[in-house]
């Protein structure tokens, strides 16, 4: 399998470093609700996944929450909660709307939070090699300490000072330094530590806590192509800093943006769809072959007439599944073999999901014809449901999606839920189990621990 990495700007082979694929993946800031921008981002990586489990690797997938930041704080205080509350609230919302998706969810979602001490951990050092430094209770990095700084993004300091507007900041040593960590404002949250209290800045979030759970060296980092700078870039300096160790990543994975009304669909621009309102449209399999026919790499528009289409395609691939060709007693079959070798060659290719899916087109046609024609398709209907389940289709009616899907992460919440409640916070427990029981899921606490089921079924 090939796959491109920004940073050398090529397709080059995927070598794990262990038995393990190392895999982490940016999460979102809880703020407000998911978009479907996300989601477009979030299906790319969990294809990803997919498919390499289906090669036979074991992955390791981490994503992270950013749940302390500017943007959480003022819109907290603007619906008149806490900030603790407002995540709390969002992160249920989202992990749902991942469920609806049809994304596994990661084996690891760490929370900033609850990464302080490593955060702290990891500026100290930086520290003690010359790499950061502090000023008025304010830590930053000395980005001309490190001699690769700009690889990732394919810059150079004097070229990121001419394309970017910097205001003044005597507390510099220099104009490009990033926040490592920044002293707090009254009413705050914060956090103790050798600066006075205050809490991280963003790009050392993530270089902490995929150093936590992923070690030194990851095979896969990924994102959004916004994050490659300064958000990335950030990262390679810190982390290969601070362990002395490079790369960083062996393949640094970014998916293209999606587009609305002819710009980025962002939810700091106010430019966006949720992903709730999508999918009361649109059943999860018409929004991942939308998101499929385009090339992760590839910029999408987002338009209603678009996915409508796919909403066609999902159910072509539905009918040839639901064939039943029992009666069928032709020795003939159809060999579905050719189009699995296409489909497996075209996701080789730096994950070709257009070409993948055209291969499983084909096969559903040959399907139809081999079934007008009386021969056997029992194998190459099971070849189809396989390689659609790789790309994380269902291929079922819509309206079954919510009974079919949901068992991850109701087990998820049930699970946050319990940490909630050994912590005492019996409020947000409480509200994790009036979510669901609103969903039709119901939660029985027992001595066994807490079981869960569908009241639907």
């Amino acid at each position: 399998m090939k796959l491109y990495d920004s940073l050398t700007g090529e397709k080059r082979d995927f070598a794990p470093q262990g038995d393990e694929v190392k895999m982490y993946v940016c999460g979102v800031t809880p703020y407000s609700s998911a978009h479907v921008g996300h989601a477009m981002s979030y299906v790319y990586f969990d294809t990803l996944r997919r498919y390499l489990e289906f090669l036979g690797y074991t992955v390791k997938h981490v994503q992270n929450f950013t749940d302390i930041d500017d943007k959480i704080i003022t819109a907290a205080d603007k619906q008149k909660t806490s900030p603790v509350m407002l995540v709390e609230e969002l992160v249920e919302e989202y992990l749902m709307d991942m469920a609806n998706l049809n994304i596994q969810p990661a084996h690891v979602y760490p929370r900033v939070t609850d990464e302080i001490t490593k955060i702290v951990e990891m500026i100290e050092g930086l520290i003690e090699k010359g790499f950061a430094y502090e000023s008025e209770g304010d830590v930053y990095y000395r980005v001309t300490k490190f001699q690769g700084y700009g690889k990732l993004s394919h810059r150079t300091l004097d070229g990121m000072m001419a394309g970017a507007r910097v205001e003044p900041n005597l507390q510099k040593d220099h104009a490009m330094d990033f926040t490592l960590w920044k002293a707090s404002k009254l009413g705050e949250p914060s956090w103790d530590s050798p600066w006075g209290k205050g809490r991280p800045g963003w790009h050392i979030e993530c270089s902490a806590m995929a150093l936590h759970y992923l070690g030194p060296h990851l095979d896969i980092h990924g994102g959004g192509q916004d994050l490659v700078f300064p958000h990335h870039e950030n990262e390679i300096a810190q982390t290969e800093a601070f362990t002395g160790e490079a790369p960083f990543a062996d393949h640094w994975v970014h998916n293209g943006l999606l587009q609305i009304d002819e710009g980025k669909m962002s939810k700091s621009f106010g430019k966006l769809v949720t992903v709730r309102d999508a999918l009361a449209k649109f059943s999860s399999d018409t929004m991942r072959l939308f998101f499929l026919n385009s090339h992760y790499h590839s910029p999408l528009a987002y338009a209603d007439e678009s996915i409508e289409g796919q909403q066609r395609a999902a159910e072509r691939l539905l009918t040839a599944l639901e064939l039943d060709a029992s009666d069928n007693a032709g020795s003939e079959a159809v060999d579905p073999e050719p189009f699995r070798q296409r489909f497996i060659t075209a996701m080789d290719d730096d994950l070709n999901t257009p070409q993948a899916l055209a291969a499983l087109f084909d096969l559903t046609r040959e399907i139809n014809r081999g079934n007008d024609e009386k021969k056997q398709i029992g194998s190459a209907q099971d070849t189809l449901r396989e390689l659609t389940g790789v790309l994380g289709l269902r291929l079922y009616p819509q309206e079954e999606e919510s009974t079919q899907s949901a068992s991850p992460f109701v087990e998820l919440l049930a699970e946050i839920r319990q940490e909630l409640r050994d912590a005492k916070q019996w409020e947000l427990a409480d509200r994790i189990r009036d979510r669901l029981q609103a969903l039709g899921v119901s939660l029985e606490d027992g001595a066994g621990g807490t079981k869960w089921r569908n009241r639907s079924s």
